[in-house]
């Protein structure tokens, strides 16, 4: 757009047929003339106005894309594309069709405890492999996300206790977890863009549907019991938000490619994530 305002100024030198014959035929310069508008009206006569327009156009055609979310931080571009990755029934800005059974509407589901319980100990496994990964990590853009207070793992490890009092064998983790877990400990090593990607998603989708699906699921099987798993110490917006700024620094450091890289993610992401969520009902 820089380019706009002095094509529109010279442009006006061929409105204007006794300028152009000054300027182009007279050998004394006009003192009236002199300055920055010397470099416009003197335009070479074999340069057609035309073609610099289209020159102008097609450099403002190449000014930096902007990507949905992007003016407000790149959480909000994950936040943009993992929405479109929801179903329509699971989101208002969600694109996809209901295709797999974890897609529909919570209220249609039938949970069972053995499955629930499932779904719990291949979770415990997936934070237990994010947060340890973390911790032990001196990587610096890790080292941001120590101790955020969204940490999962002690909190399933009450419940899965709970459970235990209860009566309920605790089952052994099962593939879905297993094979998270593992592509999580590859992606640290190699991908952190791709690794950050399943960060972000891990841990702010179990703060909003997997909240709602909790309830849902303790109002059918657990007689309303309030698990661990969904209660946090502190304010939960807070701690969220504290967690977007440091996603959003980590990020300023990535090129554009990088943080396209980690929104490609999103899917691999989801399809994870579901097949976990899809023990409940098994």
């Amino acid at each position: 757009m820089a380019y706009l305002a002095p094509i529109s100024s010279s442009l006006s030198i061929f409105k204007n047929p006794q300028l152009s014959r000054f300027q182009f035929a007279s050998s004394r310069p006009n003192p009236l003339f002199l300055g920055p508008r010397i470099q416009i009206l003197s335009m070479p006569m074999n340069k057609s106005p035309s073609l610099v327009v289209v020159a102008a156009t097609t450099a403002a055609e190449k000014q930096k894309k902007r990507y949905p979310g992007e003016s407000k931080g790149f959480v909000e571009e994950m936040r943009f594309v993992a929405m479109r990755l929801h179903t329509k029934d699971q989101a208002k800005e969600g694109e996809k069709e209901t295709k797999s059974i974890e897609e529909r509407p919570v209220a249609k589901w039938e949970p069972t405890v053995d499955g629930y319980l499932r779904f719990l100990v291949d979770s415990k496994l997936v934070y237990d492999t994010l947060e340890q990964i973390i911790q032990d990590s001196n990587f610096p853009t890790y080292a941001e996300f120590k101790n955020t207070g969204l940490e999962r793992a002690e909190k399933l490890a009450k419940d899965l206790e709970w459970f235990k009092e209860q009566g309920y064998e605790i089952p052994e983790p099962t593939a879905p977890g297993k094979t998270y877990s593992l592509y999580l400990k590859e992606l640290a090593e190699k991908d952190p863009q791709a690794f950050i990607c399943h960060f972000y998603n891990i841990y702010f989708a179990h703060s909003a549907g997997g909240r709602m699906i909790g309830r849902k699921v303790a109002e059918r099987i657990l007689d309303n019991k309030e698990l661990e798993f969904y209660k946090w110490d502190g304010e939960l917006s807070q701690l969220l938000q504290n967690v977007r700024e440091k996603l959003n620094k980590v990020a300023e450091e990535w090129t554009r490619e990088e943080k396209n890289h980690c929104l490609e993610e999103t899917e691999k992401s989801f399809k994870y994530s579901g097949e976990i969520l899809r023990l409940i009902l098994s």
